[in-house]
């Protein structure tokens, strides 16, 4: 994006915070560059990031899908599971053998893995692998469960997993420049509401501090809590 139509972005929005709905039209007014641009949401929160009991994460099915198709890969030593989730959109699906796979290559590419329960005890050989990069199986965000079919369909679908950095801070994609402002703002709002419900019991004073909805190469538009 050239400086003149950062700054003309910068000037429209102006010093006050707005409602999704202006901040996703301006973003559309001023769409600039050779590509689809990513729309994402910034949420800072009001916890203390030291404590485990504060950390916020959670999962939530945006009504209008996800701007990246997601690669699941799937653990299951079931072979009719491992099926079904083919079927369903998964990029891989095995069981011990994929577990070692997964520990003799050092990764695997993939932007989510799910698991069933009884291969939890296996997988965690691969912990140190996968854990540093966000994917290793959690009951918490769905990725554990009996059916990985419906699993991979709910990704597929849309469900995103979100989890707070080191600074207490949220930042997903949620939708592409080219989408309606409308479908931007519905998924803007469904993921603001899955961070709300994901409040910690034990977290005091305010908990959404700024929300901030930019696009991949436009300055950030401050959101109305």
């Amino acid at each position: 994006m050239s400086g003149k139509k950062y700054n003309a972005i910068k000037e429209k929005i102006g010093t006050q915070p707005m409602g999704f709905a202006d901040a996703a039209h301006i973003l559309k007014e001023h769409v600039a560059g050779t590509f689809d641009q990513t729309v994402e949401l910034h949420i800072n929160l009001g916890v203390d990031a030291k404590k485990s009991e504060q950390i916020v994460r959670g999962s939530v099915l945006l009504p209008h899908g996800t701007p990246k198709q997601k690669k699941v890969v799937v653990v299951t030593g079931v072979a009719a599971k491992q099926k079904a989730a083919l079927a369903a959109g998964a990029l891989k699906a095995g069981g011990e053998e994929l577990i070692e796979e997964i520990i003799k290559q050092g990764g695997i590419d993939a932007d989510v893995i799910v698991a069933t329960p009884d291969m939890m005890p296996k997988i965690a050989k691969a912990a140190k692998i996968l854990g540093p990069k966000g994917l290793m199986p959690n009951p918490k965000n769905g990725t554990v469960t009996p059916d990985p079919d419906k699993a991979v369909a709910e990704l597929a679908g849309g469900k995103i997993s979100f989890k707070m950095d080191i600074s207490g801070n949220i930042h997903e994609g949620i939708a592409k420049m080219s989408w309606d402002a409308e479908k931007v703002v519905a998924n803007a709002q469904a993921l603001l509401q899955a961070v709300k419900a994901a409040r910690p019991g034990s977290q005091r004073g305010e908990y959404i501090k700024k929300i901030v909805l930019k696009s991949t190469m436009s300055p950030g538009i401050q959101i109305n809590s």
